[in-house]
Order: structure tokens, then C-alpha cells, then sequence
């Protein structure tokens, strides 16, 4: 009983540098830079998260700040 029939050559076989007939390299991508308008890319952050990270921030060194003063004091 054969096994069976393949009409694709093994690409094993073939010599070095040489590729299959018909063989086609694989398709381009549509997610490059290169697609869409341009857009100038935004500087920095927003105002808004900026303001928000420092406050607690500044909020978190205080609380601790004060707690050193206290734990210092007794």
C-alpha cells in the first residue's frame, strides 16, 4: 500500500538557493507607520493626569514627613 500522493516537492530536497516555481514571498502588512494620515505625535502629558500624579505625590511625602515628626517627638 503507498502512501499518498503529494504533487508539492519536500523543500528539504531541493538544492541550496533554489526555491519552488510559484513559490511567492509572504504578503505585506497593513499595520506599518507608513498607513493613515499623518499625525504629529503629542508632547508630554496631559495637564490634567500631570496635576493629579504630583498632588499625591506631594500628599504621600507630607503624610509620611508628619509621621517621622511624630514618631520623632515621643
Amino acid at each position: 500500500m503507498t502512501g499518498p500522493s503529494n504533487p508539492d516537492p519536500d523543500p528539504r530536497d531541493l538544492p541550496e538557493g533554489r526555491t519552488l516555481s510559484g513559490e511567492t514571498p509572504p504578503a505585506e502588512s497593513g499595520t506599518s507607520t507608513g498607513t493613515g494620515p499623518y499625525r504629529p505625535p503629542r508632547r508630554g502629558w496631559a495637564a490634567g493626569p500631570l496635576v493629579i500624579i504630583w498632588s499625591l505625590a506631594i500628599l504621600c511625602a507630607l503624610f509620611f514627613l508628619v509621621y517621622a515628626i511624630v514618631l520623632a517627638a515621643d
